[in-house]
């Protein structure tokens, strides 16, 4: 079986079906017509509006081969998706030179989204480890940059797959940030604790939702109940934040499971339903996101109001578009959406999946060395 035969797996609505291997994309074709003269491609990634986009269609009969096979029409269907990404966000593998080039004699900042750009997004979010190769890497970029990990994920749960003390976490969108202390820059010490890792460094713990921890509780208690009866559920628990994934439910339960999260929150009106990939996700309502955390890392690290200074954030989701926001609209820094698929975005660049991410923080750690030799 070719490649492209073994995308058809179902039908709906008298339309074939295509399941690819890359998320978010499915490619369309009369169940009526089996030869692959006219197909329509339609990408489905979260929008920034929460609406689904339509990509341009793409006409296999306009690619230059008179005669098209399963397979090639399979591979041409990835070939445009790629194309259709560099044209408006170029590969950072590919202009890496040029990026480094604005980026001299700058201080360079990294950041880092966790699922989906140092790890893959699996089935299972509890078992969504990163390698011991990519850790090795970002180990690495760390002991040449300052680096930190902004991810939806508890602050804890993110250490505990990373396992790096060189590089600053923050978890919860950013809700519970540990980060260098730096006293005078302070004002309101309301939420902040002060900390102490391993090796006797001292640390500030940030957590502006605090005062919703309680009813971040009660909202899980809820959401458990109201969803028990649906198959495949995980509800997480990301300390100030919970995340519904629905990866493993079953199409014919997302309307019911739907219902029943927005029936919670009808209980707890103030609180922000926002989406992802493959999840629903419960917000405190605080003025604050990944944006807002890297400006305070920046600030932590005495960089804040550093004319000098090159912030390069890399994501792949929804929640990185914050963040993406605040580099463009500065105009400081380089963005990275990491993505297979097209979809708009406010990064500047981009990786196709983690693999490259790698690639990408090899590149930063030897340019790193070399210009420091030089």
């Amino acid at each position: 079986m070719g490649w492209f035969s073994r995308l058809f797996m179902e039908e709906k609505e008298g339309r074939r079906v295509a399941k690819p291997r890359y998320p978010g994309a499915m490619l369309l074709q009369s169940r009526y017509s089996y030869k692959p003269s006219y197909s329509k491609v339609i990408y489905l990634p979260p929008a920034l509006s929460g609406e689904q986009k339509q990509a341009p269609e793409y006409n296999p009969t306009q690619s230059g081969n008179t005669k098209l096979n399963y397979k090639t029409h399979g591979k041409h269907f990835l070939l445009f998706a790629r194309k259709e990404i560099k044209e408006k966000h170029p590969s950072a593998l590919d202009k890496f030179q040029k990026m480094m080039h604005g980026a001299e004699n700058k201080k360079i900042v990294v950041f880092l989204d966790y699922d989906g750009t140092l790890s893959p997004i699996v089935n299972d979010p509890d078992v969504a480890f990163m390698t011991d190769k990519m850790r090795a890497v970002v180990h690495e970029v760390g002991c040449c940059f300052p680096t930190s990990i902004i991810s939806g994920r508890s602050r804890e749960k993110v250490y505990d797959f990373v396992q790096l003390d060189n590089i600053y976490y923050a978890g919860s969108h950013g809700m519970d940030i540990m980060a260098p202390l730096q006293p005078l820059r302070i004002r309101d010490w309301k939420y902040h604790a002060k900390a102490v890792d391993l090796k006797g460094n001292k640390l500030v713990i940030y957590q502006p939702a605090n005062k919703y921890l309680s009813e971040i509780n009660q909202i899980q208690m809820s959401l458990k109940e109201k969803t028990a009866a649906i198959d495949g559920v995980n509800i997480e628990d990301n300390k100030f934040c919970m995340s519904v994934h629905f990866r493993n439910v079953s199409d014919e339960d997302l309307g019911s499971l739907e219902e029943e999260v927005k029936s919670v929150l009808e209980e707890h009106p103030h609180f922000r339903l926002t989406r992802g990939k493959k999840v629903l996700e419960i917000r405190p309502p605080i003025d604050w996101d990944k944006g807002h955390a890297l400006e305070y890392l920046l600030d932590s690290l005495g960089l804040g109001s550093s004319n000098d200074v090159l912030p390069i954030y890399i994501g792949d989701d929804t929640s990185d578009e914050d963040a993406f926001e605040l580099i463009h609209r500065k105009r400081q820094g380089y963005s990275i959406i990491v993505t297979s698929i097209p979809r708009e975005t406010w990064a500047s660049y981009s990786l196709y999946d983690t693999t490259e991410v790698m690639l990408f923080l090899e590149y930063l750690a030897k340019w790193k060395s070399i210009s420091s030799a030089s």
